[in-house]
């Protein structure tokens, strides 16, 4: 063998050397870079798929269109109240519209992300917006009066600021309860609701909030504290008991209010219940476990239906770092565009208040993405989403329909 001559080698070295510069960049980058989020393992359900009670169907499929507006689009909750829709757009707009889309307005413009709404009993509009917090709206229009009710909490801490408001609801005793799903990812900071929410669900830290609100005096408190993601709220038929989204742990839990009043923190000076607390004093359970999706918005329907929109179905690459929080951080140096978002697929489930699918309604297609869940009105049944630029809705009578 013929030895190499000292111009061959030196040319191999600067070859090699070449090469070796940008992967030892890009594995220091890979390994060390900070990222936003810090990561908590946990331990998820194993994912049971579209199968049993949600077998993948066509039912979503074809939804029939109530167009927006030019820049109106992500109509993620829809409520109704006394025969007119109230929902929140991407643009700060907040709509009412009749249910065959024929008559509509715009009440406000919030200047910020309206996501959950509500009506008290004086007929005012109650938003969750995800910058501003906890807003109600008299009137529409050029003369309407938009009000901040919440920025802050005021106990535990008081001054404590909301930083993802998202779901609100009035209790029966005209209590105001807001979800705030997480303290450590604003929407304001991030500029976008899927961008936080993709953040705290990758790093699981749990950090989200029940809050409750005196309606009056509008003093508030934090009434569970330690959820993944808290979504959506609805409540049974005598209002004695609250069902709440936790999306971060592909579950729905059932809360005793009135046990909920008496839970007590077992940890830490200050009297905040977590939700370990709520369950290991008798307040929460879960109602229903291990979804094939990401549950968002919760609303109460017809005949006890209670529905519940799966926003993305669930990531195998999210479930597998669940307790790898290494992985998870690497995840979080590629580009956004190789984040683990699954890709749209419809879904909107209907339980009874034991827990039970009684329908479950897909489209695989996603032609109507990040489904936020389903508000029954006078036989249709109008679908939520995040970012649809339309209102979708489909005639419903049933779960016997087809």
């Amino acid at each position: 063998m013929i030895p190499s001559s000292p111009v061959a080698q030196r040319g191999r070295l600067r070859w090699l050397a070449s090469w070796a510069t940008p992967v030892a960049a890009l594995v220091a980058y890979l390994a060390f870079w900070p990222v936003p989020a810090d990561p908590v393992a946990w331990s998820p359900p194993k994912d049971a798929g579209h199968a049993g009670a949600h077998a993948v169907n066509q039912k979503l499929a074809g939804l029939q269109q109530i167009t927006l507006g030019a820049g109106q689009v992500g109509p993620e909750h829809i409520t109704a109240h006394q025969g007119w829709l109230y929902t929140g757009l991407v643009n700060g707009d907040v709509l009412k519209f009749s249910p065959d889309g024929k008559t509509r307005e715009v009440l406000a413009n919030t200047g910020g992300r309206p996501l959950g709404t509500d009506v008290d009993a004086q007929g005012r509009v109650l938003v969750a917006d995800g910058v501003k917090g906890l807003l109600r709206i008299e009137g529409s229009g050029a003369t309407a009066k938009v009000e901040t009710l919440l920025a802050t909490v005021d106990d535990p801490v008081a001054g404590d600021p909301l930083r993802f408001a998202d779901a609100v609801k009035v209790g029966s005793d005209g209590t105001l309860w807001l979800t705030d799903a997480s303290r450590r990812f604003g929407v304001l900071e991030w500029k976008s609701t899927l961008e936080a929410s993709v953040l705290d669900i990758l790093e699981h830290s749990c950090t989200g909030r029940l809050i409750a609100a005196d309606p009056v005096s509008l003093k508030s408190r934090v009434a569970l504290a330690g959820l993944c993601f808290p979504n959506g709220v609805a409540f049974s038929k005598d209002g004695k008991t609250m069902y709440l989204s936790e999306t971060g742990t592909y579950r729905i839990l059932k809360i005793d209010l009135a046990k909920l009043s008496l839970t007590r923190a077992t940890q830490g000076m200050m009297n905040t219940p977590t939700l370990s607390n709520a369950i290991s004093q008798g307040a929460a359970t879960v109602l229903v476990d291990n979804l094939p999706g990401f549950p968002d918005n919760l609303v109460a329907g017809a005949q006890g239906r209670l529905w519940v929109g799966l926003t993305k179905p669930r990531s195998p690459v999210i479930d597998f770092t669940a307790e790898y929080p290494i992985l998870r951080k690497l995840t979080l140096r590629l580009p956004r565009f190789l984040w683990p978002v699954p890709k749209a697929h419809g879904h909107v489930v209907a339980l009874d208040e034991s827990g039970k699918v009684v329908d479950d309604l897909q489209d695989p297609s996603g032609a109507y993405p990040e489904t936020t869940a389903a508000t029954e009105v006078d036989g249709k049944l109008f679908i939520q989403s995040l970012n649809a630029p339309f209102i979708g809705w489909m005639n419903y009578s049933g779960p016997s329909s087809k």
